[in-house]
């Protein structure tokens, strides 16, 4: 993997949240996205040998797990529960 295809160092910054938080109510947002496209293109290239993209799928994974990770914490230190 390239230093162009490393994923961002948090994907949960202010800019990030801002958006989700402006999104219409059925509006999707996933600030992981580029992981996961540069890991279908991975796909894409190596004929859908999943092998050859492990690398892309950990960083999409790690994202996520970050995401959620900060998503979580962002609602404690606010006073929010899931269902507030």
């Amino acid at each position: 993997m390239s230093s162009k295809d490393t994923p961002e160092e948090t994907p949960w910054d202010s800019k990030t949240s801002e958006k989700f938080n402006s999104k219409r109510p059925g509006e999707f947002f996933d600030p992981c996205q580029e992981a996961a496209s540069r890991s279908l293109k991975c796909l894409h290239r190596n004929g859908g040998d999943r092998e050859m993209c492990t690398d892309y799928f950990q960083a999409y994974r790690d994202c996520k797990k970050q995401w959620i990770t900060e998503k979580k914490e962002g609602k404690r230190r606010e006073g929010k529960s899931w269902f507030s």
